[in-house]
This record gives C-alpha cells, sequence and structure tokens, in this order.
C-alpha cells in the first residue's frame, strides 16, 4: 500500500496554462451562478469567519477551508468548508479536508439541489446516526452522499484519504479490487 503524508496542507499545484485558467474560469463561474445559493450561504459564512471572528483559514484546490473552534467536525458551503481547529487527531484533520473538498464538487454538480441531495442528508446521517453508527459499527462513509464525497475529494484533490474506519480512502478501494482480481 501507498505510503501517505497526512502532513500535506493543500492539494498539488496545477500548471499555469490557457487550459487550466479556462478549467479554473468555468469552475468558478459554474459555482457562482448554478451553485450560487450554496456559495452565497457560504462566503457570507466565511467573511464572517475570517474578517469579524478572525479564525485562520488556507486555500485548499478551488475551496477555502476556515478552522473553526466548534465541537463539531467538517461542514462544506460550496467553496467554502469549514473544520474544527486543532483536533487532536492529525489523521481525521487530513481526511476532514479532501472529504469536505468532495462536497464542494457536489455543490459544482447539483447547485441548489445540493441542499436536499446531499446537505439534508448529510446533516442527519452526523447528527441523528452517530449511535447507530458506533453501536454497529458503521463507518461515516456509508452514507451515499459521504462515500460520493470521498471518493470525489481524493479525485479532484490528487490526494488520497489516510485509511481509518470512518472513511474509505482510494488506496482500500484499489487494495480490495486488487485482491477481488486474485
Amino acid at each position: 500500500m501507498e505510503r501517505i503524508d497526512i502532513t500535506v496542507k493543500e492539494p498539488p499545484k496545477k500548471e499555469k496554462n490557457w487550459k487550466n485558467s479556462i478549467k479554473d474560469f468555468l469552475f468558478y463561474l459554474v459555482q457562482w451562478t448554478w451553485g450560487l445559493p450554496v456559495n452565497l450561504v457560504g462566503g457570507i459564512a466565511f467573511l464572517i469567519c475570517t474578517k469579524i471572528k478572525g479564525y485562520r483559514w488556507q486555500r485548499f484546490g478551488y475551496s477555502k477551508i476556515v478552522y473553526v473552534p466548534w465541537k463539531g467536525g467538517g461542514l462544506s458551503m460550496g467553496l467554502f468548508i469549514f473544520v474544527k481547529a486543532q483536533h487532536s487527531n492529525k489523521t481525521w484533520t487530513y481526511n476532514c479536508r479532501i472529504h469536505e473538498y468532495g462536497h464542494t464538487w457536489q455543490c459544482l454538480i447539483l447547485g441548489p439541489l445540493y441542499y436536499l441531495v446531499i446537505a439534508l442528508p448529510s446533516v442527519i446521517w452526523c447528527n441523528c446516526f452517530a449511535g447507530y453508527r458506533k453501536k454497529n459499527n458503521v463507518p461515516y462513509s456509508a452514507a451515499y452522499c459521504e462515500s460520493w464525497a470521498d471518493l470525489w475529494g481524493q479525485k479532484f484533490s490528487g490526494l488520497t484519504q489516510a485509511p481509518d474506519f470512518n472513511h474509505r480512502s482510494l488506496a482500500k478501494i484499489k487494495e480490495a479490487a486488487k485482491t477481488e482480481e486474485s
């Protein structure tokens, strides 16, 4: 299995050329038109958290991650991701950034439907089924919206989640496929 460096803070930089410039332009155009309702809420929260509250933030691919001092985990609102600051588990933080970035890409595709198709089921799965998941040893990624976010976060960030109980990393999927072929 490949070695995963959880100290990586952001996806690898893309080469600067006209094709990537067009892709960047189209990504933001779609996010700020089709995904406007989600990004507007996220943008306002981003400004409050960074300009008024002074919370630390960083770029992560196309998105911006804000580190907030809350008890929760991660929350993605389009281009804006909010993650628990100073989580005691560095692997969790690394995986969470990639996972939430996957939600950013879901917003690109789903636009205003994101709230109904992804956000609502995700909030319910996170907050109402924690006891069920713990009691039955069910990973967080068992919900369609979460496994999809894991896969797309890894695909579009170019980073692989570190294996842990909560996230089905691409490394695990590739390893399972190799086992099935044998």
